[in-house]
């Protein structure tokens, strides 16, 4: 869990919540969560964890 939290500069917290609410790309192994970078790094490309998620920003006119 560190490890991932490490790489993507969050807390472990974070990587909690995201697996929760968000679809954060984690094997639950026995008691243990696993990752791959690969699929972690794919998904924050396709904008996973972001605040607002699914809420388009209009600019103010």
């Amino acid at each position: 869990m560190e490890g991932v939290a490490d790489h993507l500069g969050v807390n472990k917290n974070s990587i909690y919540h995201w697996i929760a609410t968000k679809g954060f790309p984690a094997h639950h192994v026995g008691r243990l969560f696993r990752f791959k970078l690969s699929e972690v790094d794919e998904w924050v490309k396709q904008g996973g964890g972001r605040k607002g998620e699914g809420k388009e920003e209009t600019p103010d006119a």
